[in-house]
């Protein structure tokens, strides 16, 4: 019995860059199918634009797909922040990828957003310098 203890339904997940690169090929073709979907709706909608109840319906169509999308990116651990957009938590901020992108190029910090995104290298590399400078500082301290 679970008495007493907490459950997490959808357990928040920190990546490495590593981990969220290796979950990208799942994300990238469950968007691409989702992404075709929606589009070929769209495209419906473009040709019925004088047919109100097909058009309602064929919204809640694109609704429920978007909606579908998400679960299943989040049942993967990733963060949907838009349409098409994924980011991964990587304990600082998040790997940040959105479609039809083939690899994780970016990152930001959890305040920036899409728009405050930089090349994961340069975030990287700026990781490693920070626990280089950690590394070297404790190394110089006194022992007492």
């Amino acid at each position: 019995m679970l008495e007493g203890k907490v459950v997490e339904l959808k357990p928040k997940r920190i990546f490495t860059f590593g981990e969220a690169a290796e979950v990208l090929p799942i994300i990238l073709r469950i968007t691409k199918q989702y992404s075709e979907k929606v589009n070929q709706i769209i495209q419906k909608l473009d040709r019925i634009s004088s047919n109100e109840a097909l058009m309602t319906e064929s919204e809640a169509e694109i609704n429920r797909l978007i909606h579908e999308w998400q679960v299943k990116l989040e049942k993967l651990g990733a963060h949907t922040k838009g349409l098409w957009l994924a980011d991964f938590d990587s304990g600082d901020g998040y790997f940040c990828w959105k479609y039809p992108e083939q690899q994780i190029t970016h990152w930001h910090g959890y305040r920036d957003g899409f728009s405050g995104r930089r090349l994961v290298k340069d975030y990287l590399e700026s990781r490693q310098e920070e626990a280089h400078e950690d590394r070297s500082s404790t190394d110089q301290q006194p022992n007492l």
